[in-house]
């Protein structure tokens, strides 16, 4: 298998605080670094979270703004995605808030869902309003699947021309009410994808490395990171840090004889916002001629 896969790196997520695990970075500057230490390790696309000065999930746009732009500038290269997560807010607009900061990808979860103690709200009127914004921004949507009516979802807006290819999509897989982390789970979502499509394994909890090693078997990504699992084992006896946790899937990976796709090449397939490209490149040149 020669396929290059994608790597997804999720280090904060909305649920985990310091209490759970101290290794999860939370303050601007720790999602930072940690950020550039999982690109000198090897990334495709960094899923963000915000949060604010006492830990909790934010859509904040300057603190977006001060994360993204860390990042940026020890990372130019790196795909950044937003997450406009419903989790804690229903409100589009402000979900759709950090858009505003032409992102290269935001989030959007194709359904309404049931995590084990919350909903998370994704009204149809709410995903079509994000897809609306993200189109106007130059946003690219990471298109978040936990059970096959999501998948369902997406085809409809594919033929409502609501969204546009290339695709890209994240398999959630283990949630209480979703698909499960089992090979027939993640046919039946491969096979209902549509041409064009890129996509990567996600595995909540301690699902995450069966779920990421079936990914990389079926010839896909992953989605790694400290939003999905704080543990390096099933039992729960070892706390995970990002770093081991992608050092760990890079060695399955290079077992496997998988390549990662680099953060260039997957943006230049199509995902890297043009309008903020542009203007950082133009900014760029303006400071190179002083």
């Amino acid at each position: 298998m020669t396929e290059k896969f994608i790597l997804n790196f999720a280090p904060t997520g909305m649920v985990p605080t310091k209490e759970q695990n101290p290794a999860v970075p939370i303050a601007i500057n720790e999602i930072i670094e940690e950020v550039c230490a999982a690109y000198e390790i090897g990334i495709t696309i960094v899923h963000l979270h915000a949060r604010d000065h006492e830990g909790k999930p934010s859509a904040d746009l300057s603190i977006f703004s001060r994360i993204s732009e860390g990042i940026s500038q020890y990372c130019p290269e790196l795909v950044q995605c937003f997450s406009l997560s419903g989790r804690n807010t229903a409100d589009p607009h402000l979900r759709a808030a950090p858009l505003e900061l032409h992102p290269d990808m935001a989030s959007l979860t194709l359904s309404s869902l049931n995590f084990v103690n919350q909903a998370s709200i994704n009204a149809p009127d709410t995903i079509h309003l994000l897809c609306e914004e993200m189109m106007h921004y130059g946003v690219k949507p990471e298109l978040e699947v936990f059970d096959l009516g999501m998948m369902n979802y997406a085809h409809y807006l594919i033929s409502k021309k609501i969204i546009q290819a290339p695709f890209y999509f994240n398999f959630m897989l283990g949630n209480i009410a979703g698909m499960q982390s089992k090979p027939d789970h993640l046919g039946l979502l491969i096979n209902g994808l549509p041409p064009s499509s890129f996509w990567a394994v996600a595995g909540l909890g301690t699902y995450q490395l069966s779920a990421n090693m079936m990914g990389l078997a079926s010839g896909g990504g992953v989605r790694i990171g400290l939003e999905d699992n704080l543990y390096l084992d099933h039992a729960k006896t070892s706390l995970a840090t990002n770093q081991k946790l992608l050092q760990r899937i890079h060695n399955i990976a290079q077992l496997s004889e998988r390549t990662m796709m680099t953060a260039s090449e997957f943006g230049q397939l199509g995902f890297y916002n043009k309008i903020k490209r542009q203007l950082f490149q133009t900014s760029e040149l303006i400071g190179s001629t002083k």
